[in-house]
């Protein structure tokens, strides 16, 4: 039965048809800092696009170490400071998720969001500081125009299929990196960021522990049916009763902690744990309700990555 819903879920999700890519990940240049070493690069993830890609190595490295991905918008945000110029980011400062676990002993990377990736033959030409203009990033049309044109071009896949596209390949790069203890690899994630860790993290298995704050479980506790997500399809797949517990049961019960603030609540509690398989352990999954917003608290985020560390 759990066969039949997860191909079920797949089918939803889509794939791209004529969606041959050359594997390629090319260092650009290393980024020094007195909390990490960083390592920034281009990565292939389609026939005609790279995204950039940022990893974070703690200070004293010591053999294989546990990892964790950080899905967002742009890797600066998950640093809390602009890659270019070191400018510091005040929107971001304090939810820097992979600032904050590179300083607590794990390898972090984080990668740009497909509307914002880079082609051409050569994308390194004109970009070699990838400047942000960090309001692109914000303006829902480019998310928009984005999920339009990936909509023309795959018409059979869906936003949400690429973004967990996307990440499946940050992940490669993180397991694949001969520094990164490959069997300890988490992922954690905010808004945007968190709906790409829960789906991602449920689907790969190479995830073993997820952490995701305040992005909306429930179908209508958040914007599910934006283009760039579902669309459409978001009506249809609740109609038809998908719900996202049943990507829970799929990871196999995997240690799951939501952080809900705003658009998460304890409604989102009672969808959690209508998931299967967390009767035995139910340490595993967590839902912190620190009711104050969308922003995740110090306080909340310091709970989270001690889920992180005790499951990875």
């Amino acid at each position: 039965m759990d066969h039949d819903i997860k191909a079920a879920w797949l089918r939803a999700i889509g794939t791209p048809g004529k969606y041959l890519f050359e594997r390629k990940l090319k260092k650009v240049r290393e980024i020094g800092h007195p909390a990490f070493d960083g390592e920034l690069f281009l990565q292939a993830c389609g026939p005609d696009s790279f995204q950039k890609l940022l990893k974070l190595f703690p200070k004293k490295i010591a053999g294989k170490t546990p990892a964790v991905a950080v899905p967002f918008y742009h890797p600066d945000g998950m640093v809390g400071f602009d890659l270019a110029t070191r400018n510091p980011l005040l929107k971001y400062q304090g939810i820097a998720m992979a600032f904050d676990l590179v300083r607590r002993g794990f390898v972090t990377a984080v990668a740009d969001a497909y509307p914002f990736h880079f082609s051409g033959d050569d994308p390194e030409v004109n970009q070699a500081e990838f400047r942000c203009d960090f309001s692109r990033y914000e303006d829902f049309q480019s998310w928009k125009t984005a999920g339009e044109k990936l909509r023309r071009e795959y018409p059979d896949w869906t936003g949400i299929g690429k973004l967990v596209s996307d990440t499946t390949l940050l992940l490669d790069a993180l397991s694949e990196d001969s520094r990164v203890d490959s069997a300890r690899i988490g992922i954690a994630g905010h808004s945007l960021g968190g709906k790409i860790a829960f789906y991602t993290g449920c689907l790969d298995d190479r995830v073993k522990a997820i952490l995701a704050s305040d992005f909306g479980i429930g179908w209508d506790q958040t914007n599910w049916n934006d283009i760039w997500y579902w669309g459409e399809k978001a009506a249809g797949m609740k109609k038809a009763g998908f719900e996202h517990s049943q990507l829970l049961t799929l990871s196999g019960a995997k240690p799951f902690m939501l952080l809900a603030g705003q658009y998460d609540n304890e409604e989102s509690g009672e969808i959690m744990r209508r998931a299967k398989g967390y009767g035995d352990s139910p340490g595993k999954l967590v839902l912190l309700n620190h009711a104050s917003g969308h922003r995740p608290p110090a306080s909340a985020l310091e709970e989270g990555y001690r889920f992180l560390e005790r499951w990875v």
